[in-house]
């Protein structure tokens, strides 16, 4: 599993003119890959990897900040986007091969599990729409992003 942490000030999604998902204060942009060896296990690890890292700031008062805190520390909101093209394999030729993606019927459970897991640790959640053509605007704060990949915890 692999999640592309934003922070951001403000971000939303987009179907069809319609706006399905949308951050309106400060907080956290996830961008969800599932890869065939991910079980649930490994969401709901994710999730509270996700929720616990401390990679936001809170105003303190006047002009300073208070670094190094977490979602969960500022009830930070958290829209979590469904996106296959982080397994994009890029080594061969100029297509890019979609094979270490798992197929929706596998990853579209998952994702809603890592959410269920946001949920469930307190964290409130907006998504994207699983598998639609999506727009996704956002300004990225700092501009800070982390890439959280499973098969690095080994």
């Amino acid at each position: 599993m692999r999640v592309v942490l934003q922070r951001a000030t403000r971000a939303q999604v987009t179907v069809d003119g319609e706006v399905v998902g949308r951050l309106s204060c400060p907080g956290l942009v996830a961008l969800v890959g599932i890869t065939h060896a991910d079980s649930r296990e490994t969401a709901v690890r994710m999730a509270a990897k996700t929720w616990g890292l401390r990679i936001l700031e809170a105003p303190t008062g006047g002009d300073t900040v208070q670094a190094e805190c977490s979602a969960s520390d500022l009830h930070a909101p958290i829209l979590v986007i469904s996106q296959f093209t982080l397994y994009a394999d890029v080594r061969k030729g100029r297509r890019p091969s979609w094979s270490a993606a798992a197929p929706g019927p596998v990853s579209e459970p998952l994702v809603e599990a890592y959410v269920q897991a946001l949920t469930d640790l307190g964290a409130r959640v907006e998504t994207g729409r699983f598998g639609a053509q999506m727009q996704v605007e956002l300004v990225n704060d700092g501009p800070v992003t982390i890439i959280l990949d499973s098969e690095s915890w080994g």
